[in-house]
């Protein structure tokens, strides 16, 4: 798709270039919304921060482009929907399966 850019004036420019950044803003919100519909408040959720550990916590609120998260410790993380993975608590993993817990002795 070529657009002749030399035609229009300054100021159809600026108008131009100002909706080409909102609907920038809106497909960029739109896809941080798509990742977050994956979780669900109360979600037990995982990141793992640059330079830090992975933090785990729960999911408790959903914001225009991020995920409230926070720890077990208490800290509050704003994080991209896209760096979250689901923690997949031992029972949940295994009740896909065929086995049978057994009780230690």
């Amino acid at each position: 798709m070529k657009i002749d850019i030399d035609r229009p004036s300054e100021s159809e420019l600026i108008d131009l270039n100002n909706r080409i950044v909102e609907r920038l803003r809106f497909l960029k919100q739109k896809r941080a919304h798509v990742q977050m519909l994956k979780f669900k408040i109360g979600d037990r959720v995982t990141f793992h921060p640059e330079g830090l550990p992975p933090v785990v916590g729960m999911l408790t609120r959903y914001n225009r482009k991020t995920v409230t998260v926070i720890t077990d410790d208490g800290q509050h993380w704003n994080v991209s929907p896209n760096l979250l993975r689901k923690v997949v608590s031992e029972s949940e993993e295994i009740a896909g399966t065929n086995v049978i817990r057994l009780r230690k002795e």
